[in-house]
């Protein structure tokens, strides 16, 4: 068998063809743009604002300690850190189950940074067919100055998206005169382009193939879809039987639905589909197909609508809820879990005490005839400034504590190790394992202050 001949092979991949969306006008087009610009100002913004001296947002990994304004958090912290993507992660559900891929079409880095990128073509290239004709055309003097100043202004914009990005994890003052003076380190160099480049392969080149290819939202978010999930959809019972028509026609007598068959609704698509085609993976939820499609209506007169927000039951004249046992449960779990994780962080205390008691001898007898107890003590002040501690225990009857320092100081972001005995009478031990309290008070700040169990070990009874 000739697996050569034409007529029997098949290509298993089609050849990406390049999708030029043309620019939408209209309220969620405006309401897309003012999303797009807040996120972006976010992310180049906020390192630049001060917080209590220091960078306001800062993720410190080699002092492994993590600023949120006014919030210090240390590897110890980590539980809070996944608390929040658990919120994160039920708030992606919430929403999903809600109004479909609303963060795909508002949120996502990939369609924020990608908007960024058409909007620099569409200023350099020009419109829609504009830039399809020059890209049909052959290679010239004018087009390839074009498209140079394209790609260089999408590589300065990739690396200052980069330079940013190196901004959270390295202060971006120092980050800047290093950059300026050319003494970057090998790591800060290697994620600025890194990071740079990521960013200018998947928004500037490949755009949709990412939310087609390689997202996995796109694969599992029908399984948090029902009929009644808010979707963008095209009312085919109003717009079929669709064609082309002038304004003076009475639809009616010509038997046409509303749609005029126009094409607007694709060429504004970002994902290159036919919403006419029903719902469909690739699309994204930015609503652009129901702005261009608005426009149209209006100049024929017609009602707007026949692309819109609805659901699968509405679209079929069934009966819809928007407010269902789905939603209400979905809603309720993310309160619970986002009260639970910002209780808990209202509540942290920025001093931890570890104990470890002393594995070389179980216990030992004084001269004096009480059980001893070594224990090394390790005090963490994660507060922004020093601290003097007071310790006690408690647990045994009159036991006594003793430690190698008259004054406990532990500077602000560092570990203090502290060597304490503690000291009991036989005859106050009830069982060969007794549990005792440490607790470690700052003399100047009240609310710190920490707990920590232990084991006090004596003679077998």
């Amino acid at each position: 068998m000739n697996t050569a001949d034409p007529k029997i092979q098949q290509s298993l991949y089609a050849r990406h063809e390049k999708i030029y969306p043309r620019q939408a006008h209209g309220r969620f087009a405006r309401l897309r743009v003012l999303s797009i610009l807040v996120l972006l100002g976010i992310f180049y913004g906020t390192p630049l604002l001060r917080w209590d001296g220091h960078q306001a947002v800062l993720f410190d990994l080699p002092a492994r300690k993590f600023y949120i304004f006014g919030l210090t958090l240390w590897p110890q912290d980590f539980v809070y850190l996944a608390g929040l993507l658990i919120v994160a992660a039920l708030s992606l559900f919430f929403f999903t189950a809600l109004a479909g891929r609303i963060w795909c079409g508002y949120a996502c880095p990939q369609t924020v940074w990608t908007e960024a990128y058409i909007w620099i073509e569409r200023k350099i290239e020009g419109t829609r067919s504009q830039q399809m004709k020059r890209d049909k055309a052959a290679w010239s003097w004018d087009k390839f100055r074009v498209k140079a100043i394209k790609q260089t202004l999408w590589l300065v914009f990739s690396l200052w998206t980069g330079f940013t990005f190196v901004g959270f994890f390295t202060p971006i003052n120092e980050l800047a005169a290093s950059f300026i003076g050319f003494n970057l380190g090998p790591w800060e160099t290697f994620w600025i382009f890194f990071y740079g480049f990521a960013t200018y392969g998947n928004a500037g080149w490949m755009r949709e193939q990412v939310c087609e290819y390689m997202c996995p939202y796109a694969r599992f978010q029908s399984a948090m879809f029902d009929n009644d999930t808010l979707i963008v959809a095209y009312d085919d019972m109003r717009g079929e039987p669709r064609g082309p028509r002038k304004r003076s026609v009475d639809k009616s007598a010509a038997g046409l639905g509303d749609c005029v068959d126009c094409t607007l609704c694709y060429q504004v698509c970002p994902t290159g589909i036919d919403i006419r085609d029903g719902l469909q993976y690739e699309c994204i939820a930015c609503s652009a197909c129901i702005d261009a499609c608005d426009e149209v209506m209006d100049k024929l007169g017609y009602d707007r609508g026949l692309i819109r927000y609805t659901t699968e039951n509405a679209i079929q004249n069934k009966p819809s809820k928007i407010l269902r046992p789905r939603i209400v449960i979905y809603a309720i779990i993310l309160a619970i879990a986002t009260i639970t994780v910002f209780y808990d962080l209202s509540q942290r205390v920025a001093l931890d005490l570890d104990v470890i008691r002393d594995r070389n001898q179980l216990y030992r007898e004084t001269n004096e005839g009480l059980i001893e107890n070594v224990y090394t003590l390790k005090i963490l002040n994660m507060d922004d400034n020093p601290h003097a501690f007071i310790l006690s225990v408690e647990g045994i009857t009159d036991l006594e504590l003793f430690t190698d320092v008259d004054n406990i100081y532990v500077n602000a972001g560092t570990v203090s190790e502290l060597i304490v005995r503690l000291r009991a009478d036989e005859a106050n031990l009830s069982a060969q394992s007794a549990s005792v309290s440490f607790r470690l008070q700052a003399q100047d700040a009240n609310h710190l202050i920490v707990e920590e169990e232990a084991r006090f070990l004596g003679p077998r009874k």
